[in-house]
Parts: C-alpha cells; sequence; structure tokens
C-alpha cells in the first residue's frame, strides 16, 4: 500500500436519513480521491477514519446510484435523532482484512438441518456473508436465537429474512 492510501481525507457533511439508515454523501472531490485509491468503481469500499472524533471502520457502498457512508448507533450515538447535523469526518482506504466468523449457533442449526445446510451453500457468496454478519453482530441471545429461526425457515423456502423472500 502506498503512503498515499493511508493519507487522511477530511471534510464536513450533513447527517442525512434513507429508509431508517442515517449516512452522509461524500464531497465529489473526496470521492473521487477514495475510488481512485480503493482502484474501483463498484461493489464495497472498506474504509475507516473519524466522525466528531470517534473512530469507526465501516464500509461505503453505492445505493441507488450513490455512495454512501452510513452512520449507524456505534459510530455516532443516537445518530437517527441527529439528521441535519453537520459532521466532521475523516476518511481513508481500510486494508485490515475484515473477517467475520459465522456464530456458533447458526452453524449448529446448519448442521442439524441437512437441507437448509445445502441451501445455505447454494447462495451467492455475498448473501451469505450477509446472513453471517447479520447475525454474528447481533448482540442479545433471544435476537440471535429468533435470528437463526429466521434464517433457517428462510433457507427452507418459508418467510423472509435480512429483507429477502426465499
Amino acid at each position: 500500500m502506498t503512503n498515499e492510501n493511508k493519507e487522511l481525507l477530511s471534510f464536513e457533511a450533513k447527517l442525512e436519513i434513507i429508509g431508517i439508515n442515517p449516512f452522509v454523501y461524500l464531497p465529489q472531490e473526496v470521492l473521487f480521491e477514495i475510488l481512485k485509491r480503493a482502484k474501483k468503481e463498484k461493489g464495497k469500499i472498506p474504509v475507516k477514519g473519524r466522525v466528531n472524533n470517534i473512530d469507526y471502520a465501516q464500509t461505503l457502498l453505492r445505493y441507488k446510484g450513490e455512495w454512501r457512508l452510513y452512520i449507524n448507533t456505534k459510530i455516532l450515538k443516537n445518530s437517527p435523532q441527529r439528521i441535519g447535523e453537520l459532521l466532521q469526518i475523516t476518511i481513508q482506504i481500510d486494508t485490515t482484512p475484515r473477517i467475520i466468523n459465522p456464530h456458533p449457533q447458526l452453524m449448529h442449526a446448519l448442521q442439524n438441518n441437512s437441507v437448509a445446510a445445502k441451501r445455505f451453500n447454494e447462495l451467492t457468496p455475498s448473501l451469505k456473508l450477509e446472513i453471517i454478519k447479520y447475525i454474528s453482530l447481533l448482540k442479545t441471545e433471544d435476537s440471535i436465537k429468533r435470528n437463526v429461526e429466521k434464517a433457517i425457515d428462510f433457507l427452507m423456502g418459508n418467510g423472509t429474512f435480512i429483507g429477502r423472500k426465499p
């Protein structure tokens, strides 16, 4: 990695919301520099920096044709209630490997259901990762248990999960 990729870019941006998700748009010159450093114009770009002096690691995403940096409540406390606030942001490419291991409860459920396991293994890598990430980042045992059950139902062709139909 070149020194150029480690250099922080700084900007101010107004916190906005789409659906229930707070985000900021990057100024065009910052966005162009990040895309140049990432050497891509599609997909997800891992980034890190600071929002109002709080460190974050996040993924820069393109949604409905626009690149957005989502500002969740881990990054900025009460972010959904702070829409319209002007934020001080730094950003750079994050080259740290991001490995998310499947939650043990999900693995156990898949081991006990061969049909669900087969369907899980047939999913695209991005959809598998989405399921793994969603369940692995849940905080309470109740929500983990409930969502593992939903994931298995989804894999069995019943119900919806992570906003998707079977």
